[in-house]
């Protein structure tokens, strides 16, 4: 993930993708994305205002990319999800750079939120 994002805001969308490189590739002729890599799984794309990351590390799923939110304390969002009755659908783990959790909303849409380490 990029920069340390704005509490409860839209930070970063992520797309499963089969094949990085064609991802890459496609995205940096069309909309002339950059890309940062981090290993052989996951690279970050910036389109000069929004970060977003293709990653090979899970199934590609219909339904669009991971819409991923950014919150200053991790733990409390999460009970305000349960709260609300949204389930969640993976706990909080760890990646480089921080933690996040995904959780499913009333829709059935998959969203995930992260927070920074430190």
């Amino acid at each position: 993930m990029g920069l340390r994002g704005r509490d409860r805001q839209v930070d970063n969308i992520e797309f499963n993708v089969s094949d990085i490189a064609r991802s890459k590739a496609f995205y940096g002729a069309v909309f002339g994305w950059a890309f940062t890599d981090y290993g052989p799984a996951y690279t970050e794309f910036s389109d000069g205002r929004l970060t977003g990351g293709f990653t090979t590390g899970e199934a590609v799923r219909p339904g669009g990319p991971l819409v991923i939110l950014y919150a200053d304390d991790l733990e409390a969002t999460q009970q305000r999800v349960e709260a609300a009755g949204a389930p969640i659908s993976r706990g909080i783990f760890a990646f480089p750079g921080g933690r996040r959790f995904h959780f499913i909303d009333p829709d059935g849409y998959e969203l995930a939120v992260w927070s920074a380490v430190g």
